[in-house]
């Protein structure tokens, strides 16, 4: 299994902790949040991995000279933003299977990912999200499962509960190939997706984190090594 991981971001809302480094390489505790990714990733089955890069990228290279992993690694750079879909569909090109999982560079959401593959091949949707239940919460969007199917993306707004995009899922390759080179992953096509019972849901009360804020960065320096 293949795994994309999106690190080209320039972590603007972490620049007051973190402002030397892209935020893949935001230090928890003695190793950079990569590191927890790479792990995770490994233990649920994923063999190859392609780094989309951007923001300084030279760092996360010079990075992976140093740190050994059982992860075959490829690395693929955006000249320039390419937004969320443009930088996945930029990424599958280095894809050799026919589907692949797409994970955050900034987020760990540590769901069975054998089980996302299962429920997306179950499926037949183009893309199978992994969802979280979450409660009292305003930071995220929301979406609609019917079934096994996704059919509403709500903007942020605080909700009692609800399942948010975990930013963990299963796209095939194929997906993309008629969207432009740069495209927002979200607006331009899962929403237009979702519209034809085409993005699939696969929710899963896992452990999840998004280090792209202070707050829960701090957080994370004494959750992600608990966990792991």
């Amino acid at each position: 299994m293949e795994c994309i991981i999106l690190a080209g971001g320039f972590g603007t809302r972490l620049q007051s902790v973190v402002n030397d480094r892209p935020k893949c390489l935001a230090p928890i505790r003695e190793l950079p949040f990569l590191a927890y990714l790479f792990d995770y990733l490994h233990k649920g089955g994923i063999s190859k991995v392609i780094l989309s890069l951007g923001y300084r990228h030279e760092l996360v290279e010079e990075w992976l000279h140093s740190f050994s992993t059982p992860l075959e690694v490829e690395i693929v750079v955006e000249e320039e933003p390419l937004g969320t879909g443009g930088g996945v569909k930029f990424a599958l090109e280095k894809v050799t299977d026919n589907k692949a999982l797409v994970v955050n560079g900034d987020t760990l959401f540590s769901l069975n990912i054998r089980e996302l593959f299962k429920t997306h091949q179950e499926s037949g949707c183009s893309v199978t999200l992994g969802l979280k239940p979450m409660y009292d919460f305003d930071r995220y969007g929301s979406v609609t499962l019917d079934g096994k199917y996704i059919t509403a993306f709500r903007e942020k707004q605080f909700c009692t509960n609800g399942l948010i995009n975990g930013g963990v899922f299963v796209l095939n390759k194929e997906a993309l190939k008629k969207m432009p080179d740069k495209f927002s992953l979200e607006q331009d096509y899962l929403v237009v997706e979702a519209n034809k019972n085409n993005v699939g849901g696969y929710v899963e009360d896992a452990y999840f984190i998004d280090i792209g804020i202070p707050s829960d960065y701090e957080k994370a320096q004494w959750e992600i090594p608990a966990i792991n």
